[in-house]
């Protein structure tokens, strides 16, 4: 005979935080239901790992609560196929196991939150519960961010570092500076190389998964592997976290912002790559910042520059990008340089001559993953000079990175990278020429293109494109008073040397489909 379970509890693919209070006492009664969903995998095309991480992570979760005593139905592409989406599998449980109570944790998304808002049915009752997950509650969030106007990070994280009391003495900061970015701009040297350090990864099999998405032809890109090296389950995560503190953590900050092709383990460096087990809630941040400021307080390896950094990062960054995109349910359709311009197709080979491009693309196919500087300095910019248009440049950052949900990856795609929001991130546009790629890496040594040159043939197409976009978009941005001495250079510039700079430019963009 068929159990009859009074609730259902649904869990999805970024919920999955063991610490959750449902969890506090085990109920006969309750079945969780964790879901592979066809709408889930197929809303936006989505790097093949990222896919297997999720749906491996979901799997090991239900595993690990029916261990522990729950009741928990794992149900894979195979049990759902026949249901349209969500919302018609959510029917059919209840109806299946008569539930009288269907409970969900609020979706971090607006798309999946609507959804869930939708869901209503005779005589069941359906109940919203927190992910207790972010250290910041939504109620709250009039108090940090005004819609539509510039809301500074940097005041929102002294906020929240008061608020929660990390690393504090008393009233003031720990070591008399609130910020140590000045401090964490640092180059990789030849030296430097050999010292870095060999990641952490897992060997997650994932060929069932494979073989699922294949059987159910779902559309992936980025390069596949039997073998996910990505952190799965808690204690994956945990022992990641672990070996950041003692192993990357020293020397995390000097580092944070470099880029390299020199190196076996050029895709990792020094960063966490926790990401992943954070937007997943695998890892709760306030573990995560516990843990290291614990390692930092315990070394002699670890300065005030490196732990300042990484927490800036969860505790400042993390909380701050959610608040804007709650803040903002219109942000999905802003666009303040009207950029239309198709994502060209190397974006999903790899295959350019401009080199910057070509390490950050092929690495993020590789692993699913590329960091910060990499996200926003080559490939962001790069969208952002050429004017594509911030749908397309969404639509890749939130399918090819392993970390991406909507969340977290529109603020920083559209807001911090293309500028769309028109300063409500950012106070200026991230643009750069191939200068700060040459500063802050070695891609440019044996580039077919040079970092030198300005309009010349094998001019780097990063330099004209820099040069236009200021020159094209002076009516917004000249006004802004750190954009101030670029159009000083700019204005200098004799007007026989803009024509060829804007000419050469232009060549770029008629061509760019074979940079």
């Amino acid at each position: 005979m068929k159990k009859i379970y009074c609730e259902i509890r649904l869990i999805l693919g970024d919920q999955l935080n063991a610490q959750h209070s449902w969890f506090d006492e085990k109920d006969a009664d309750c079945l969780y239901v964790i879901a592979e969903l066809h709408q889930e995998a197929q809303y936006v095309k989505h790097h093949v790992q990222k896919v297997c991480a999720f749906f491996h992570a979901m799997g090991s979760f239900a595993g690990a609560l029916n261990k522990a005593g729950h009741d928990c139905l794992h149900l894979t592409l195979d049990d759902t196929k026949e249901y349209d989406d969500l919302t018609d599998l959510v029917y059919a449980l209840c109806e299946k196991y008569k539930a009288e109570t269907f409970s969900y944790q609020l979706p971090d998304e607006y798309r999946l939150r609507e959804q869930m808002k939708a869901i209503k049915f005779d005589g069941v009752t359906v109940k919203a519960f927190s992910t207790e997950h972010f250290l910041l509650e939504e109620a709250e969030f009039s108090q940090y961010f005004k819609k539509d106007k510039h809301n500074r990070m940097e005041s929102f994280y002294r906020k929240m570092r008061k608020r929660y009391s990390v690393l504090m003495d008393g009233d003031s900061p720990l070591g008399g500076d609130w910020n140590y970015d000045q401090k964490n701009r640092n180059t990789l040297k030849k030296s430097d190389l050999e010292a870095i350090p060999e990641p952490l990864v897992f060997a997650n099999d994932v060929s069932d998964i494979l073989k699922r998405l294949e059987r159910h032809n779902i559309k992936t890109f980025g390069n596949a592997h039997q073998s996910l090296l990505w952190p799965t389950t808690r204690k994956q995560a945990r022992k990641l976290l672990k070996h950041f503190c003692e192993i990357c953590l020293p020397r995390f900050g000097q580092f944070q912002d470099a880029m390299t092709q020199a190196s076996e383990h050029k895709w990792s460096l020094y960063h966490s790559r926790l990401s992943f087990a954070l937007n997943a809630k695998i890892l709760s941040p306030k573990e995560v910042i516990s843990t290291a400021i614990k390692a930092f307080e315990q070394s002699d390896n670890i300065d005030i520059a490196q732990i300042e950094g990484f927490v800036r990062q969860i505790i400042g960054w993390r909380e701050f990008v959610r608040g804007i995109y709650w803040t903002h349910e219109d942000y999905c359709a802003k666009n303040y340089f009207n950029a239309k311009r198709k994502l060209p197709g190397y974006f999903w080979t790899g295959e350019t001559k401009m080199r910057c491009l070509s390490e950050a693309i092929t690495q993020s196919l590789d692993y699913a993953y590329a960091h910060h500087i990499q996200r926003l300095m080559i490939t962001g910019n790069f969208c952002l000079l050429t004017e594509i248009d911030p749908d397309q440049v969404d639509d890749w950052y939130l399918g090819i990175y392993v970390d991406a949900i909507e969340w977290v990856e529109m603020p920083n795609t559209r807001g911090m990278s293309q500028f769309a929001d028109g300063g409500i991130i950012a106070t200026k546009p991230y643009a750069a020429s191939a200068n700060y790629v040459h500063k802050m890496s070695d891609y440019c040594q044996d580039c077919d293109y040079s970092h030198k040159e300005k309009h010349s043939e094998n001019a780097c197409p990063l330099n004209s494109l820099y040069w236009r976009f200021i020159a094209h978009n002076e009516g917004k941005l000249s006004q802004n008073h750190r954009m101030n001495m670029i159009y000083n250079v700019w204005n200098k510039k004799a007007q026989e040397e803009k024509e060829q700079i804007l000419n050469k430019a232009a060549g770029v963009l008629r061509n760019i489909e074979s940079l």
